[in-house]
């Protein structure tokens, strides 16, 4: 089951996100006053994050946060697939495909791309992905933390 995260969802959304940035999908931990302020945008407004939490057999098996934007390369709305995870105990039983499943269902009018990243080294994810459509970009991504 794929449901839009409720304020009943704030543990396990803080857990698995601990989870998630203590894997290797991820290039570098992420503090967890983050996870709070994320959540808490969540709760506050779909505006810019959007979480959804997967279960299957009555239990939290994965979590997935959206972020929206506006490109010009795009024209259009582009959904950012932020963070996709899938706990150890659920992987390779099709639930990151019936996610992408879903998201494409339920997309509002007007996005025109679909948007990740992936850690390189990350193969599970890629191979998934490639299946399901996307294809690489020939940028890199920069930063800059304020």
């Amino acid at each position: 089951m794929i449901r839009a995260m409720e304020q009943k969802d704030r543990q396990t959304y803080l857990r698995l996100s601990g989870q998630f940035y203590a894997s290797e999908a991820v290039a570098h931990a992420v503090p967890e006053e983050h996870f709070q302020r994320t959540f808490a945008e969540m709760m506050r407004s779909n505006a810019y994050v959007l979480g959804y939490l997967l279960e299957e057999e009555g239990e939290a098996a994965g979590y997935a946060l959206l972020a929206r934007t506006f490109s010009a390369e795009a024209g259009g709305q582009v959904v950012w697939i932020e963070e996709l995870y899938i706990t150890p105990d659920f992987r390779g039983r099709g639930l990151g495909s019936a996610f992408l499943q879903y998201l494409e269902e339920h997309l509002p009018e007007g996005v025109t791309r679909l948007r990740l990243e992936i850690a390189p080294d990350n193969e599970g994810a890629r191979s998934l992905y490639l299946r399901k459509g996307f294809t690489p970009l020939p940028y890199e991504q920069m930063v800059r933390e304020l």
